[in-house]
């Protein structure tokens, strides 16, 4: 059975997603079984206790710098036996101290389709350049910010009057999607990293195209497109006709 551990920082909605998945056997031979905060008052910290999952908070003020802080998360999972390490909403940036413990077992999600967007406010950047599609992408960690070799990407439409907020929340509904199913594919042996590629074993992406997929909205906002294209454009026989 895998056993895994959440970092997180904030309201941990996404945290939430894996637990409801994994005690609802989609995430099968998985157990949550310890919750990490930097933040004494983050809510993850009270919906890891309401599922009877160890939490703990960790000052990060109590530690001389941001590796021996690493270091002391890692040993708290190491003594638990974890095998993989999901950051779900967490602020810091990982250092090697976490990261040399858990090769190739520590994934984040992204509220954007890396690599456009990386670091904070991806949602925000992606309104204020002015993109047409966003979305989430699911990855492994490594030592550069929001880098590692992607496992899964969604993509949702940017629509005309949204802000930031509105953006995010078409977002995150696909975000409670990839997450769970790239730690599924994870946790069930079939995900493969050769240099920065992953690839999953073809049987069991059933449900989504290989490591992407396009949410119900997109395919929506593509389908209008096309009707409108068609409508404003000749009937193809006449166009023939005029050659």
């Amino acid at each position: 059975m895998a056993r895994i551990a959440v970092i997180a920082s904030g309201g941990g909605s996404n945290f939430q997603s894996l637990i409801d998945n994994v005690e609802r056997g989609f995430i099968s031979k998985s157990k949550i079984v310890l919750a990490v905060s930097d933040k004494p008052d983050a809510h993850a910290l009270e919906r890891a206790r309401e599922h009877k999952i160890e939490a703990l908070y960790l000052n990060p003020n109590d530690y001389p710098s941001r590796e021996d802080y690493d270091r002391k998360i890692a040993q708290e999972m190491k003594a638990r036996k974890v095998d993989l390490v999901l950051l779900a909403g967490y602020m810091r940036i990982i250092t090697p101290a976490l990261l040399n413990e858990f090769p190739n077992a520590v994934m984040n999600i992204h509220p954007a389709l890396l690599p456009s967007f990386p670091g904070l406010h991806a949602q925000k950047q992606a309104v204020k350049y002015g993109v047409k599609v966003s979305g989430c992408t699911v990855h492994y960690v490594d030592l550069q910010v929001d880098h590692g070799p992607i496992i899964i990407q969604a993509a949702v439409p940017v629509e005309e009057a949204d802000t930031e907020e509105t953006l995010a929340a078409r977002i995150l509904k696909q975000e409670h999607r990839i997450y769970p199913q790239a730690v599924k594919w994870h946790v069930e042996g079939k995900l493969t990293v050769k240099d920065r590629k992953v690839t999953v074993s073809k049987s069991h992406t059933a449900g989504f195209s290989p490591q992407y997929d396009i949410s119900n909205s997109m395919r929506t906002a593509a389908s209008k497109a096309a009707v409108s294209s068609c409508s404003k454009s000749k009937p193809r026989g006449k166009a023939l006709q005029a050659r």
